[in-house]
């Protein structure tokens, strides 16, 4: 069989000789260009645990490639450590990381003129990038997820890499012992996999499962545990027949699909970059979709898992309890996603969900739609005066998601942290951090390092926070990220000043700054925009060409 116009440009003639040689000199046969030839993107890195479990599941990505009667092309995608880089000069690669994911995809299945890609990721960025990278080639295409981290373990308590965020500040507080910091800094992450609870990787990898992208139950697997290498071999047999059938992501991700992702993030009380990533998505497969579309979406669907931030459990607390699978039968027997939904596996939601068991009484972390754990999604879509492109709160967890106090204004990440750690933010006040948007960042460095440290002093109710940054997976509270327009832009977050009343009210959708217009426009027009902190560069590059938060920051958005 030829798979194709790639197998058939490399067979036709003389004119294709030398594209052959170059084949011949890597091992082929004459009968292997009748073979689809498919890539796998492996993102197996020694720079983070997310990462360095990857090699083996891209060996098995090749031996399943083979014994399905394909042949494996090899690639390397490369990874930046939100974890690692968190609150310094690094973190502002991560989202740049995501672009450069996406166009490594797209370059190399596109140059190499291949019939379908696997593409294999684990730390945040992996998963968007990997995913607007097959889009935008459109050849048959399944992610693999590399895995979720096992929990660490100290005095009874699970730990993961948040712990040690906000022990930093219970230790400053003067709540927590120097020993057991320390323990808490050398336990938390005991092997490979990604950050274990529904942080961003694992917030990404449920909703490609939900999408359509990704075999059932592989999303919230083990990267250390066995049956995460039994799923890449039959991801690869599942692609093999999807390239036979043609089947492409642009006919799997549409806007139905979408929505059935989105709901699951809601569910699943998924981390707020899933707002940012499903907007570039959604841009690479051309689906209308909006930032108004996710508050849609959260109006009608509530929260039925108790993971961590917010919650008791972590990923693999939930892929014990059902996984995805359950979570999707529950939501589709109550009229909550698109059955009808295709996806990889050439099968709709509804027939992949058919023998998926109901709901077992014997375990607490997924809860019935008749007893959720909140009524309604938890990432608020909030505008205002602040806001009016639109930003993100993520409202799980809080006894009150309303506040109105006074600003207490940054222009960077470390002198917000230095501020908390000297006990210089009080109960009621709400705290400004920007010029950390897609341009000013540049890159929209994630804020875990402040807004660990709050919760770690036990402000994360009482304390408002609001920037034009973003904020890890693993944050919660009072909180409010994505403002947009952003303050490099002129945004009204640039024109806030110390002590202004600002209102955060997620039952109201506001985010409200309480200066007349009169006075915003006095100092509109006394604002001038700061130089760009690169002029060259991946940085430089971003920054030049990133669109606002409120349309996924891409690079393409001509």
């Amino acid at each position: 069989m030829s798979f194709n116009r790639r197998s058939k440009n490399i067979t036709e003639g003389v004119a294709r000789a030398p594209n052959r040689s170059m084949y011949y000199a890597m091992g082929y046969k004459d009968e292997d260009f009748g073979k689809p030839m498919i890539g796998v993107a492996n993102g197996h890195s020694t720079i983070t645990p997310c990462n360095s479990g990857l090699q083996r599941l891209a060996d098995a990505a090749v031996e399943g490639l083979k014994t399905a009667g394909a042949n494996p092309q090899i690639f390397g995608t490369p990874t930046i450590s939100d974890g690692m880089a968190m609150g310094t000069e690094g973190m502002k690669y991560s989202l740049v990381s995501r672009e450069v994911i996406s166009d490594c995809v797209e370059t190399c299945v596109g140059g190499q003129w291949m019939d379908g890609v696997i593409v294999i990721g684990g730390c945040d960025k992996n998963m968007p990038g990997g995913m607007m990278g097959m889009l935008r080639s459109n050849v048959p295409a399944l992610y693999v997820y590399g895995g979720t981290i096992l929990p660490g373990k100290y005095k009874g308590e699970d730990l993961n890499i948040v712990s040690v965020f906000e022990a930093v500040g219970q230790f400053s507080a003067g709540k927590m012992s120097q020993e057991d910091f320390c323990e808490i800094e050398h336990r938390a992450i005991p092997g490979s996999g990604s950050c274990g609870g529904m942080y961003t990787a694992n917030t990404m990898s449920s909703s490609f499962e939900a999408l359509g992208m990704s075999l059932p139950y592989s999303s919230t697997m083990a990267n250390v545990e066995d049956e995460v290498v039994a799923n890449v071999k039959q991801a690869a047999a599942v692609l093999v027949e999807a390239v036979k059938a043609d089947l492409k992501p642009r006919d799997i991700v549409t806007k139905k699909s979408i929505e059935n992702a989105v709901a699951v993030i809601m569910a699943t009380g998924g981390s707020t970059n899933a707002v940012l990533h499903y907007l570039a998505i959604a841009h690479a497969a051309e689906v209308d979709w909006s930032i108004d579309d996710f508050e849609r979406v959260r109006q009608r669907v509530p929260v039925l898992c108790d993971l961590k931030p917010s919650g008791r459990f972590m990923a693999i607390d939930l892929h014990r309890a059902g996984g995805i699978p359950a979570v999707m039968k529950e939501l589709l027997k109550h009229g909550l996603i698109h059955g009808d939904a295709m996806t990889i596996t050439g099968k709709t939601v509804a027939e992949n969900l058919a023998e998926v068991p109901e709901l077992s009484a014997a375990q607490e972390v997924i809860r019935p739609v008749t007893n959720p754990l909140y009524k309604q999604g938890h990432l608020a879509i909030l505008k205002g005066n602040l806001s009016p492109e639109g930003c993100v709160a993520k409202i799980t967890g809080l006894k009150n998601p309303t506040i109105t106090g006074p600003a207490r204004v940054f222009d960077d990440e470390q002198s917000a942290l230095a501020a908390i750690m000297a006990k210089q933010i009080n109960p009621g006040d709400v705290m400004v951090l920007r010029y950390l948007g897609p341009k000013g960042g540049p890159g929209m460095p994630e804020m875990l390092a402040p807004t660990g440290a709050l919760i770690g002093q036990g402000l994360g109710e009482s304390v408002g926070l609001i920037t034009d940054g973003r904020f890890s997976g693993g944050t919660w509270g009072m909180v409010v990220g994505h403002v947009a327009p952003e303050a490099y832009e002129g945004g009204t977050i640039a024109l806030i000043k110390e002590g202004d009343r600002i209102t955060i009210d997620a039952h109201r959708l506001l985010l409200e700054l309480h200066v007349d217009a009169d006075e915003l426009a006095r100092r509109r027009a006394a604002w001038k925009q700061p130089a760009p902190r690169y002029t060259r560069g991946v940085l430089a590059k971003f920054a030049k060409n990133a669109s606002s938060a409120s349309s996924g920051a891409v690079l393409d958005k001509f």
